[in-house]
C-alpha cells in the first residue's frame, strides 16, 4: 500500500533583484522539502501531497505545473479565484549583501482552512500516514485556522499517523513571542519527529545548550529530535539513542548559495528514515543532500545533480 505524506505550507513568487538583472522563480520552505523528498523517494511507494492555497492566476498555474513535474500530488491544493500567491523579493547589492521584502498579507495560502473545501481536505489529511509542516506553515494562519489545524493533527494521531515539524521560526510573522511559544507548544505536543535549528530555538525560547533544548523538546512529547547545525555535526535524540553525525566538509570556494540547505537536509533525513534507515544513516543522507544543494544557485537544483537515496 502506498504511504501517503501530506506537506503543509506556502509557496511564494520570488523576485531576485541584482544591480544588473531581475529573475523570477518560486520559493517556500516546505515546498523545497517536498521537491527533494519526491526526488529521493521516486522509486519507492510513496505519494507526496502538497497542501496550500493558490489563485487562478498564471503564476499559480505555473506553480502547479512545476510541482506535478516533480511528481508532487496537487489534489489537496485549493484554487481561490479572489486570491493570489504571496510575493517576496531578494535584493542583492554590489557587495553581494541580500535584503528580503515580503508582500503576503492577502496570500491564498493563509486561507486554506477558511473555505468550503476545508472540511473535505482536512479529512483527507487526517488519513495520511505522515504530515509535515513548519513554523512558517502555522505562522501565516489566523487564530481560528490554527485551532482547525491543531484539530487536524489530533485526528492524524488518532488515526495512527505521524506528525513531522520543522521549527523554522520567523519572529516577524508572529504578533508576540508569548503567542508563538503557546502555538509551538501545542504543535510539539502532537509531533513525532522535530527538526530544530538552534538559532531559531534561541530566538523563540532563549539561548540554551543543545542538551537542554533536547530535554525541553522531549518534555513536549517528541520522540525523535534532529538538531540541524549547518556545517557542524547534527545531533539526534531518538529511541535508539543519541547520535552526533558530522556534516560533509565543503570547501568555502565551492559554496555558492545556502538557500534551502536546512529544507533539503530534512528531506534527505526523512527519505532515508521512512525507507527504514537508522537515525545515523538518515543524517548522513541529509548531510549529503544539503552539501550538494549549497554548491548550486537557487533553492531547487537541477534534477540530474540531485543525490540519490543511499543503499
Amino acid at each position: 500500500m502506498t504511504t501517503q505524506i501530506a506537506v503543509i505550507g506556502e509557496c511564494m513568487i520570488e523576485l531576485s533583484i541584482k544591480p544588473d538583472s531581475t529573475t523570477r522563480s518560486f520559493g517556500g520552505d516546505t515546498l523545497n522539502t517536498s521537491v527533494y523528498l519526491s526526488r529521493l523517494l521516486k522509486d519507492k511507494d510513496f505519494s507526496i501531497h502538497y497542501v496550500t492555497g493558490l489563485g487562478t492566476d498564471p503564476f499559480s498555474q505555473e506553480m502547479l505545473d512545476s510541482w506535478q513535474q516533480e511528481n508532487i500530488k496537487t489534489d489537496l491544493v485549493q484554487k481561490m479565484p479572489d486570491k493570489m500567491p504571496g510575493l517576496y523579493s531578494i535584493v542583492t547589492d554590489e557587495q553581494g549583501e541580500r535584503s528580503f521584502y515580503y508582500w503576503r498579507n492577502d496570500a491564498a495560502a493563509k486561507f486554506w482552512l477558511k473555505t468550503a473545501q476545508t472540511a473535505n481536505i482536512s479529512k483527507q489529511i487526517a488519513q495520511c500516514d505522515y504530515v509535515y509542516l513548519s513554523g512558517i506553515s502555522i505562522a501565516i494562519l489566523d487564530a481560528d485556522s490554527i485551532l482547525k489545524l491543531l484539530d487536524v493533527l489530533k485526528k492524524v494521531k488518532a488515526n495512527g499517523g505521524k506528525v513531522i515539524f520543522d521549527n523554522n521560526f520567523r519572529p516577524r510573522l508572529w504578533a508576540s513571542l508569548d503567542l508563538a511559544r503557546s502555538v509551538y507548544a501545542d504543535i510539539l505536543s502532537y509531533t513525532d519527529i522535530a527538526f530544530l535549528t538552534l538559532d531559531d530555538e534561541d530566538l523563540l525560547w532563549g539561548k540554551l545548550p543543545y542538551e537542554q533544548v533536547i530535554e525541553r523538546t522531549k518534555n513536549f512529547g517528541v520522540s525523535e529530535i534532529v538538531i540541524k547545525r549547518g556545517s557542524d555535526s547534527c545531533i539526534i535524540e531518538a529511541t535508539e539513542g543519541r547520535f552526533d553525525v558530522p556534516a560533509n566538509k565543503i570547501a568555502k570556494e565551492q559554496i555558492v548559495d545556502t538557500t534551502a540547505a536546512g529544507d533539503s537536509f530534512s528531506a534527505g533525513y526523512l527519505a532515508a528514515r521512512l525507507s527504514g534507515k537508522t537515525p545515523s544513516q538518515s543524517a548522513v543522507q541529509g548531510h549529503l543532500v544539503a552539501g550538494t544543494i549549497i554548491q548550486y544557485r537557487g533553492a531547487i537544483i537541477p534534477l540530474n545533480v540531485t543525490p540519490k537515496l543511499l543503499d
